[in-house]
């Protein structure tokens, strides 16, 4: 028997605000809402314990200096990636120099509280 990853746990200073970009970013909906203001967002239709993860936003924040050890890869399903581009940007992610030749063919960009993401060429098919 194997683990699955059924949620990512993500400090927050302001929990909605990265709740709502993560929401538009891959399509998921707001799960629930805690007391401590972490927010749970997920899938439609599925919730916690589908195939794909949740995620959740809580409050607090330990900044750290340079590079997380940790950051999201996504793919667009509907789009090529020039057009996912646009969208993400349009959204509030900001592009991120960490060194890029230019010749690469991801996008480092980050959300609204900084966290490192990256967009790649492949379309995948919707889950």
């Amino acid at each position: 028997m194997a683990c699955r990853i059924s949620e990512l746990v993500i400090d927050a200073e302001d929990p909605d605000r990265l709740a709502a970009f993560w929401c538009d970013v891959l399509g998921y909906v707001e799960l629930a809402r805690e007391e401590d203001g972490s927010v749970q967002i997920g899938p439609p239709d599925v919730g916690f314990g589908g195939a794909q993860p949740t995620l959740v936003f809580g409050a607090g924040r330990n900044p750290r200096a340079g590079k997380l050890p940790l950051h999201f890869d996504v793919n667009a399903t509907d789009r090529d990636q020039d057009a996912e581009l646009a969208r993400l940007l349009a959204l509030g992610a900001v592009p991120v120099d960490i060194g890029q030749t230019g010749g690469e063919n991801w996008h480092v960009l980050a959300d609204p509280e900084g966290n490192e993401f990256c967009l790649l060429r492949a379309q995948l098919k919707a889950v």
